[in-house]
């Protein structure tokens, strides 16, 4: 497949759907409304599964479809299709009719951007497929020599490309090309009769050649199996209220998890968030500064426009330990009397749009991050989390460590297995006693949940030295 010199040659067909009849159709259907868009989508998306030294799944396919939104006040009516046609955008236009006819005057269309945040090409058709299969094997062998303990070697690789309009009944138009690749590397080792496993994950919005690159699967190589030889070495984690020590980039999963959903606008809209009315607050110690930020070159998380063609930005969430704001989307920015942050983001075609993340992270700080262990004493050092459970309405929180380490006289002692840090994200943020000048963002492979919809994120933070979490551990 060769790359088409407009894109959107997949969302309109001779024989179905054209660009003027789509937008005559959304300025019929949406007339009445306070505000809503015709999405069309076009996505083709590969995935590789290579394990134990064979190609155990190959999988493409192509998506097409279009979602038709309509709102007026708080009432959102919605329908879909997999068909781009101009008879299937008519029956669901008939959806529309249960809304209320506008009775104010409608909100503005979003501002015009001419930001392209990553490349248009098709990350799919520009790699051969034996090429991507041979990686797969290179990685399995590389990983394999490294250490006579690796007895299982998975690889995975993954790529999608995704074409998109979005139409008004006011005229406006927006269109996007997004390309998303990823990597993922896990090695189990083995060592007189135990197993433990280490895993690294890497990718964003870019080409695959990144990921070809020696230098980054070797890498991906290295980190995984460091991380299971550790484990090899891990004894019970210990239990308690303890000092913890997180390290810089993916521990900011518990920043996203246990503060970012509580800052999203239509929690706030609702008053179910522990931040709910609290604009102007001390909500964190004095330092902690959050934002988000969509608009970082070919992140994970990050759009040149959201799903309803808001350009992205940065928005400081929390500054200084005051909450300064909340992210929103359309509908919830116009119900609170607020901007559309470029936050209004949806899984797909057949998703209604709602206040999401993008690359959500703390700000790093002026403490040597040595030093900072120093400060600990005695405590935990958590490098990486594996899952977690989040009460967004509290903010109350569980989550797993996948690699971790004591700490013993301000130092990094043996590594630990069965820690979970336990608390809630509110509180965790008045007791950050430190924070490192080593902000890093994740290395690409977040997955945001929300309401049945998952998106791409980005999560990242500085070490933190926080005091008194609730630690489980498995000690006896």
């Amino acid at each position: 497949m060769t790359i088409p010199a407009d894109p959107r040659r997949f969302l309109y067909h001779p024989d179905g759907l054209d660009p003027d009849s789509a937008r005559r159709h959304t300025a019929e259907a949406l007339g009445r409304c306070d505000d809503g868009e015709l999405y069309l989508q076009y996505t083709a998306s590969e995935s590789f599964g290579f394990d134990d030294g064979r190609l155990k799944t190959a999988d493409f396919h192509t998506e097409a479809g279009f979602g038709l939104r309509g709102v007026t006040g708080e009432t959102t009516a919605f329908a879909h299709a997999n068909e781009l046609s101009e008879a299937a955008i008519r029956r669901a236009a008939e959806t529309m009719s249960v809304l209320d006819p506008a009775r104010g005057a409608r909100p503005a269309p979003p501002r015009r951007t001419n930001a392209t945040l990553y490349t248009d090409s098709d990350p799919l058709s520009l790699m051969p497929f034996a090429r991507k299969v041979a990686l797969c094997q290179e990685i399995d062998a590389a990983a394999r020599a490294r250490d006579p303990r690796v007895v299982q070697v998975s690889v995975s690789l993954a790529a999608s490309w995704s074409v998109i309009d979005i139409l008004r009944p006011d005229g406006f138009a927006a269109h996007d090309v997004r390309p998303l690749v990823r990597l993922n590397v896990q090695i189990v080792a083995e060592r007189d009769g135990r197993r433990e496993t280490g895993y690294f994950g890497i990718g964003g919005r870019h080409l695959y050649e990144l990921l070809f690159e020696p230098a980054t699967w070797n890498r991906a190589v290295d980190e995984a199996l460091a991380q299971a030889l550790v484990n090899l070495d891990s004894v019970a984690a210990p239990a308690g209220e303890m000092t913890v020590v997180l390290g810089p980039g993916w521990p900011g999963v518990l920043l996203h998890e246990a503060i970012g959903h509580g800052l999203e606008g239509d929690f706030n809209r609702k008053g179910t968030s522990a931040f709910s009315g609290r604009i102007g607050e001390r909500v964190a110690a004095p330092g902690v500064t959050v934002v988000d930020d969509g608009s970082l070159g070919e992140r994970r998380g990050s759009l040149s426009i959201d799903d309803e063609g808001t350009p992205t930005q940065c928005n400081v969430l929390i500054e200084d330990g005051l909450l300064k704001g909340y992210i929103h989307d359309r509908l919830n920015a116009r119900l609170m009397g607020a901007e559309p942050t470029g936050n209004g983001r949806r899984e797909s075609f057949a998703h209604a749009p709602m206040p999401r993340m993008t690359n959500t992270f703390m700000l790093g700080g002026k403490d040597d991050p040595g030093e900072i262990l120093e400060r600990a004493g005695n405590g935990i050092y958590a490098k990486s989390f594996g899952g977690g459970q989040v009460d967004i309405t509290s903010g109350k929180f569980v989550f797993s460590c996948t690699e971790a380490y004591r700490i013993e006289n301000g130092r990094l002692g043996a590594p630990i297995k069965g820690a979970t840090l336990i608390g809630d994200g509110p509180t965790v943020l008045t007791r950050v006693a430190a924070i490192g000048n080593d902000m890093a963002l994740d290395e690409g492979v977040g997955i945001c949940g929300k309401g049945g919809q998952s998106v791409p994120a980005g999560v990242g933070q500085p070490t933190l030295l926080i005091e008194g979490l609730t630690v489980g551990g498995t000690a006896a």
